[in-house]
């Protein structure tokens, strides 16, 4: 089995959704001869041809709002948007337009199109471009909301959203894009949508990150059963809308203890729901308040303070072991 990127199994997902099915297409901006700002569709315009991996103006808004309107009309359009902070300029299209289709139509119409976009921080990207908006998606009800960890689920994940039958927003964590290599079957998967993926079983301390969290919660699992004797459990959400409820809840139960990590701020953050949902439905299990760590309540900083902003190991394990402590 052959050991890929995420750059690498992101490109072998979108190639294989391109061969399987004739009314997927990709658009975006320097999707085609450019093979994309990362490279994630290198290569594919020499595969697929310029009508099914179409190079856009400079547009943002009309990247998406032609992908509903292809979406509504039958095909399977996968937009890219260079990076998250440019989202923005799509919120109408998206949170107006594709995600009420389904709502607004009573059913008779769906909006089935994937927007992937590289996200969050680490790799020194100007302002605007490193920024972690999950929270507003999530917010917004009629869209699904997915971010992979690795390059396995990476793929999976990705073909899985193009047969999703509604509008999927795909986040990937760019400084994780080439971060490591992981084995990755050849052949199609699916990793479904809305499964938390429990990374490590443990009994002191349910540890919940997601995208380019987690290798952060991996270094800080590690050092709590290096140095602490501290059994974390570890949970990757993978789909951040719909939340996989079930799992968080039976883990807190067993462990009696959680710690949300997350780079995007604090207050709203998909950090506060889990809590929240904790608190809801495990609270007479809890033995400690959950904790969060996550980061500062201010907009992306400059490149040189980059480092001082995101969560580190350090953070989680202090707030794992004040959890463990309390």
């Amino acid at each position: 089995m052959a050991k890929l990127t995420m750059a690498q199994a992101l490109n072998q997902a979108l190639a294989q959704a391109l061969e399987g099915d004739e009314r997927v297409l990709i658009l975006g901006e320097d999707v085609g001869r450019d093979g994309g700002v990362f490279r994630i569709t290198d290569g594919l315009i020499d595969r697929f041809g310029p009508e099914r991996v179409v190079d856009t103006p400079l547009a943002e808004s009309g990247i998406v709002g032609t992908s509903v309107g292809l979406a509504m009309g039958g095909m399977r359009p996968i937009a890219e948007i260079q990076f998250f902070g440019f989202i923005y300029e799509t919120m109408d299209q998206i949170a107006s337009q594709a995600a009420r289709v389904r709502f607004r139509s009573m059913g008779r119409f769906s909006a089935p199109l994937v927007i992937r976009t590289p996200y969050g921080g680490g790799v020194k990207a100007p302002e605007i471009h490193s920024d972690s908006l999950e929270a507003l998606f999530v917010h917004t009800p009629g869209i699904k909301v997915v971010t992979p960890s690795n390059p396995y689920d990476a793929k999976g994940l990705l073909l899985a959203a193009v047969d999703d039958p509604d509008p999927v927003l795909f986040l990937e964590p760019m400084r994780l894009y080439r971060a490591f290599r992981d084995e990755v079957p050849e052949e199609p998967y699916r990793v479904p949508l809305g499964v938390a993926n429990v990374v490590r079983e443990g009994r002191d301390v349910t540890l919940i990150g997601w995208g380019a969290s987690m290798p952060v919660v991996l270094q800080a699992a590690d050092e709590l059963i290096a140095r602490h004797d501290v059994m974390p459990e570890v949970i990757d959400l993978r789909t951040l809308s719909p939340l996989d409820e079930a799992t968080i809840v039976q883990s807190v139960q067993h462990t009696q203890r959680a710690v949300v990590v997350h780079e995007a701020v604090r207050t709203g953050g998909l950090g506060a729901e889990v809590a929240a949902l904790v608190q809801e439905r495990a609270f007479l299990y809890l033995e400690a308040p959950v904790g969060r760590v996550s980061g500062y309540d201010t907009p992306y900083p400059m490149t040189m303070f980059e480092d001082l902003w995101l969560p580190d190991a350090t953070q989680v394990v202090s707030a794992a072991l004040a959890a463990v402590r309390y």
